[in-house]
């Protein structure tokens, strides 16, 4: 068996064209997508980044693995402590390391380990290849390295290859010269005039008025990223925030389309596997960010998924609520081979093997760099539970309804306290699950609260506070003065 597994960071499924975006980001990934399976609510368990692939390759949450953030004690994976052996678990319970063991020669390119010191990410591979600049590649970085893999080894047999790429992370990085196929093109409906005025009031990193997280951008860095502006003035400035990101995808598809191309050339492309996923979303305006993926929402936690298995499902959607981490026992489940004890994940072959629905009855999504949020996405509607704002004013509790509301204009949770309430039962009795099988007795969430609250938002806000008051929004100060006090101490 041959896999290929195509990790691309920061993608939002409703960025493309397979899941209903109007404009043309993505042909190569939807071509496949009408050959396989298209799961269109499949979330990571724990977001961002390091925490979101610590949990995939790990096969289990955050809350087990102990990484939900990108520093403190938080920040890196629970020590085994006693029990380890002479090599850690990662050794042998990884997925990359299952499949090692089952036969399958495991290759990696990607810098992630590197850029997180997150060397768990590597655990399991035969092959590693570091692209060299910590997640600022732009994909004609990346693909020469995957190209030389295929040719040198996609007509042996029994391999995983995992390739990275990062063109619509921030900040936007497709080279200049490319061309903005999408320059004459309108933008999200959603994305009017009077929500875009709305959005210039708020306070919080990478709000509009902040994209470099807290403040505009300086000379230096916008001759170097001319797609990604420093602050969204106007509705001019707001189209070329949306269109790098697209320009990004649709750039990252081309390179994803000679992937393709060279394994047609080895004979291989009919009877390769092909897993299309991403890490996590991105805000696009919604809760008022813009490109940053920094809440446990829907835009942020829900991730594209596609699996082409020659021979089985083609053409088909599964509706259902999945973690990302349920693709261990996925593929195990799949490959005949036993998935070890310690994974969180449960498996949906059936969606792949006969179609329809496999999903759970809800799930709870975990964000611990940028704020501390725990929510519960059930039935249509999607429970945000706010223990850290992040210097964004959140209240503690949103409700939307994602069928209706996608980009979660409309917070329902005073009006819906029955709802509210499901929610918080939902996120009890997982809570209550993930401490009772465990030999930990701490909640990394509060770990990082006790430590001053999340990496990207734990000790700038007194600085903050003047680029607020000097951009007109000092009506914010004095609730994050009273929110946050430790800040000014």
């Amino acid at each position: 068996m041959r896999i290929v597994y195509l990790d691309l960071d920061s993608t939002r499924p409703d960025h493309l064209g397979c899941y209903g975006y109007r404009r043309n980001t993505s042909p190569h990934i939807d071509r496949i997508a009408r050959e396989g399976v298209l799961f269109t609510n499949y979330y990571t368990s724990d977001a961002p980044c390091f925490p979101s692939r610590t949990a995939l390759t790990t096969g289990r949450f955050g809350i087990h693995n102990g990484v939900v953030g990108h520093g403190g004690t938080a920040g890196d994976p629970r020590l085994e402590g006693a029990s380890r052996q002479f090599k850690d678990r990662c050794a042998s319970d990884n997925l990359a390391s299952v499949l090692k063991a089952n036969g399958f020669r495991t290759a990696l390119v990607s810098p992630f380990g590197e850029r997180h010191s997150a060397w768990t990410f590597y655990a399991g591979y035969h092959e590693m290849y570091n692209t060299g600049k910590g997640g600022q590649e732009s994909a004609e970085e990346v693909t020469p390295t995957a190209l030389r893999w295929i040719e040198q080894n996609a007509k042996d047999d029994n391999w995983l290859l995992y390739v990275n790429y990062w063109d619509p992370h921030t900040p936007y990085r497709v080279p200049p010269e490319y061309d903005n196929p999408f320059r004459d093109e309108p933008l999200p409906e959603w994305l009017t005039e009077e929500v875009h005025e709305r959005h210039k009031r708020k306070p919080g990193p990478h709000s509009a008025l902040d994209m470099w997280m807290y403040g505009n951008v300086n000379d230096r860095n916008m001759l170097k990223y001319p797609r990604y502006p420093g602050e969204l003035t106007d509705m001019d400035t707001l189209r070329q925030a949306i269109d790098g990101y697209d320009v990004g995808i649709r750039y990252m598809d081309e390179h994803i389309g000679q992937l393709f191309e060279a394994f047609r050339r080895q004979g291989v492309m009919d009877d390769l596997v092909v897993i299309i996923s991403a890490d996590h979303g991105e805000n696009m305006g919604e809760l008022g960010i813009y490109g940053e993926h920094g809440t446990a929402d829907q835009a942020t936690c829900r991730i594209p998924m596609i699996i082409r298995w020659p021979g089985l499902t083609s053409g088909t959607a599964d509706h259902g609520l999945h973690y990302h981490l349920d693709l261990g026992p996925t593929l195990t489940d799949m490959l005949g081979i036993g998935a070890p004890a310690s994974w969180d994940g449960s498996s949906y072959a059936g969606s792949i093997r006969e179609g329809g629905d496999t999903g759970r009855d809800y799930l709870v999504v975990s964000q611990c760099a940028h704020v501390c949020q725990r929510s519960v996405r059930f039935r249509d509607y999607l429970y945000i539970r706010t223990y850290h704002d992040g210097y964004h004013l959140f209240p503690q509790e949103m409700l939307f309804d994602v069928k209706h509301d996608p980009h979660e204009q409309h917070n329902l949770a005073a009006e819906r306290r029955d709802l509210c309430m499901e929610a918080v039962y939902c996120l009890n009795e997982w809570h209550d699950r993930m401490m009772s099988t465990m030999p930990f007795d701490n909640d990394p969430l509060w770990t990082v609260m006790k430590e001053g609250g999340p990496f990207h938002a734990k000790g700038h806000l007194a600085r903050y506070v003047k680029r607020l008051e000097e951009s007109g929004r000092g009506d914010a100060v004095p609730e994050l003065r009273s929110r946050h006090p430790r800040e000014f101490a």
